[in-house]
């Protein structure tokens, strides 16, 4: 197994570590002055720790960034960028003209907060509260999964100590027994716009770190030998995860702004600039070496090519698309790569059932959502490929870390249940009504609501080799099962389960109000309308062939009809998808939920809603017989 270094630095090491961290810290001054912008004074409090880190601790091949048993390290305060891309320049992975002059600039690799751009960076951050829970992930792969012994790092900053995130992070990484993650928290005192919560009281902080059942350490931020004491006792943990509460001064180095509020994500004009650097030292080009990582690969090979056995039920069985997840799922067990995570509600997610068939590979947040997603996040970064699910009203609360994964460009799963009016008389705190929106907003998302449990098998199947941010949504309630075992579903696509050449009207729904649809389309050729249906099961993308075809066939009459508020959902997805097509003119009626529901039997609740099979008919007739 990789050790830390046991023995105290010699005097050359120490000398090379102060002159690293002088180093650091005008790199630091150099590339955000000639932005004009950034965080140099963050990035100067978390100088020495950073320079003690890359030439003793983190152990690292520089030159192979995916190297199996590589370290992890995780700038949670995204914002001390300057100080990260030092770090890059002196290991010799970006050079000087790179650093100093396309920092912050438009089409760079180096950006204001870093992003895996940059084959060195792991997740997005910047959003603060995020970089440890996402570590809590990669950690949780390494020790369960991957059975390697790289070890974690993530610089914290003090003031994302006041997210709640952070302490779920911590909560879930003692649970675990994670010895392998180590925070690193820059208590430099200063937020902002003032002092932090706790200021410099490290005990308090050890305090809380304690009650979470992490290991607190606390240390002079800017004393090499103790910095590297602690980060070795960090590395020598087994079962505990490890908190550094490093006491440092913001802005250490330059004097003159030393620990003066009001210098938070400024950067320093350039006589001062100039002044500093030159206090500093001048500029230097150290060039170093990280400990290098032994050699291993991971205990879990993927196999995407595994046979997958999905399973079938008969057409016209009632069976909740949610049930149809957790078996379909199951199936993919037989994929060594795939993992599930749930919040405490696997039970009726059905992502239980996974856990049934590979528990080593079923991980529990609890209620947790903001962790449930970092974790997914953090398997993926490790290259599984992760389903997290919980109620789909739930995601709301975890909402920004999906949006960051976003940015992060990683592959997660996303799968949540009772969503909608449908769920009944539970009432509107379990209502997701805002889920389509939301997931549509993120960037380079894929948003799926099947309407059967064929459908929702096959689409589980496919999300797992779909990239981007993929987001299920699964209903309470049993519905007839529309298609047979053999049909076909892709991402983009749509089935149209009632079309003829003589239609009149078209119904687009998706999920449960695909079956009003189809009962709505019954009513109607009792009264001579001919009305098709589509399936609109691919939200993001939407099948626009099909709906244009649709609008030419049936003079652009359209009922679209969502389980769902108004904005943003289906409705906004098909109206987008047509805003420039060569089509008639639309005369579209949009059916979706416009008043706050209560609770009541799923029956009731649509009807109340105005998206029952009756308000479709009503809506049809309207369009077809004006």
């Amino acid at each position: 197994m990789t050790t830390a270094p046991s023995d105290p630095m010699t005097s050359e090491q120490l000398e090379l570590v102060r002159s690293l961290a002088a180093q650091l810290r005008v790199d630091s001054i150099r590339c955000s002055t000639q932005a004009g912008s950034g965080h140099p004074t963050s990035s100067l409090s978390a100088a020495d720790l950073m320079a003690v880190l890359l030439t003793r601790h983190l152990h690292y091949d520089w030159e192979h960034p995916r190297f199996a048993n590589n370290d992890h390290l995780i700038f949670s305060k995204g914002h001390a960028s300057p100080l990260l891309y030092s770090m890059f320049r002196a290991v010799g992975v970006i050079d000087e003209d790179e650093l100093v002059r396309t920092y912050r600039q438009l089409g760079a690799r180096l950006e204001g907060h870093p992003t895996p751009a940059l084959p060195w960076v792991d997740v997005a951050t910047g959003s603060l509260g995020q970089g440890l829970p996402d570590a809590v992930g990669v950690a949780l792969a390494g020790k369960y999964l991957d059975r390697l012994p790289f070890h974690v790092w993530v610089l914290c900053g003090d003031s994302e100590t006041a997210e709640g995130s952070m302490w779920e992070a911590l909560d879930k990484a003692s649970f675990y027994k994670l010895g392998n993650l180590t925070a690193i928290v820059d208590v430099n005192r200063l937020g902002q716009r003032g002092s932090t919560e706790l200021g410099w009281d490290l005990e308090r902080y050890a305090a809380r770190v304690s009650a979470f059942g992490a290991h607190p350490v606390i240390i002079d931020g800017h004393d090499p030998e103790e910095i590297d004491r602690a980060l070795a006792e960090a590395r020598d943990a087994v079962d505990q995860p490890t908190v550094v509460l490093a006491r440092t001064i913001k802005a250490k180095g330059v004097p003159e702004i030393e620990d003066k509020n009001g210098w938070h994500g400024k950067a320093l004009p350039r006589e001062m600039a100039a002044t500093a650097i030159a206090a500093l030292g001048g500029i230097t080009h150290h060039l170093v070496t990280s400990p290098a990582p032994e050699a291993g690969a991971s205990a879990i090979v993927a196999d995407p090519a595994a046979t997958v056995t999905l399973p079938t039920w008969e057409v016209g069985e009632k069976v909740a698309t949610r049930v149809a997840f957790g078996a379909a799922i199951a199936a993919l067990a037989v994929r060594p790569e795939v993992v599930v995570v749930d919040g405490e509600v696997g039970n009726s997610t059905h992502a239980d059932e996974f856990d049934k068939v590979a528990p080593d590979r079923y991980f529990e947040m609890y209620i947790a959502e903001c962790q449930l997603v970092a974790t997914a996040v953090g398997l993926a970064v490790r290259g599984y490929v992760p389903f997290a699910s919980t109620f789909a009203v739930f995601f709301s609360r975890a909402y920004d870390f999906i949006r960051m994964a976003g940015i992060s460009q990683v592959n997660i799963r996303l799968v949540g249940s009772h969503a909608g009016v449908e769920i009944g008389e539970d009432g509107p705190s379990q209502m997701a009504l805002e889920d389509l929106a939301a997931l549509r907003a993120v960037h380079g998302s894929v948003v799926l609501y099947p309407a059967d449990a064929t459908s929702t098998a096959a689409l589980t199947a496919l999300m797992a080799d779909t990239e981007g941010i993929v987001y299920l949504r699964t209903t309470r309630g049993g519905y007839p099962v529309l298609y047979p075992a053999a049909e076909q579903f892709r991402v983009g696509g749509s089935k149209s389960p009632r079309t003829g050449a003589g239609d009149q009207v078209t119904l687009v729904g998706a999920g449960v109000t695909v079956h009003e649809c189809l009962a709505a389309a019954d009513a109607l050729a009792h009264d001579g309308i001919t009305a098709r249906v589509i399936d609109a099961y691919s939200i993001k993308p939407i099948d626009r062939d099909t709906l244009i075809d649709a609008c030419r066939a049936t003079g652009s009459r359209l009922v679209v009809v969502e389980d769902h508020y108004p904005e943003g959902g289906l409705g906004s997805a098909v109206l987008e998808a047509l805003a420039d097509a060569d089509v008639p003119a639309l005369h579209v009626v949009h059916l979706a939920v416009r008043g706050l529901p209560g609770s009541g039997r799923p029956a009731e609740l649509l009807e109340q809603a105005g998206i029952s099979a009756a308000h479709i008919v009503e809506a049809a007739r309207r369009i077809v017989e004006p």
